[in-house]
C-alpha cells in the first residue's frame, strides 16, 4: 500500500500537504494512526468532503520511511504530475 509513495510525485507534512489540496493537486491522501489528531483533522476533512482516498499507515516512522525522508511524518499525499 505505501510501496505508491516511493515513485509518486508527493507532498510531505501537513503544511504542504494542505496547500496542495487547497489547490486542487491532491489524488490521494496518507495519514499515519499515531500522528495527533488536531494535526490532521483538516486534510482528511477536506479529503471526505472532496472525495479524496485516505490510506493509513500504522505510524508516522513508517510513513516517513515510505516517503523516503529519515523522520516521521504525520501526512503525505500523491499530487497531480
Amino acid at each position: 500500500m505505501l510501496d505508491e509513495l516511493k515513485t509518486a510525485k508527493k507532498v510531505v507534512g501537513i503544511k504542504q500537504s494542505l496547500k496542495a489540496a487547497q489547490d486542487g493537486n491532491v489524488l490521494k491522501a496518507y495519514i499515519a494512526e499515531d500522528a495527533d489528531e488536531r494535526v490532521t483533522q483538516k486534510l482528511k476533512e477536506f479529503c471526505i468532503e472532496n472525495n479524496v482516498e485516505i490510506e493509513y499507515a500504522e505510524t508516522m516512522k513508517t510513513l516517513g520511511k515510505a516517503c523516503g525522508i529519515d523522520i516521521g511524518a504525520a501526512v503525505a499525499v500523491i499530487v497531480n504530475e
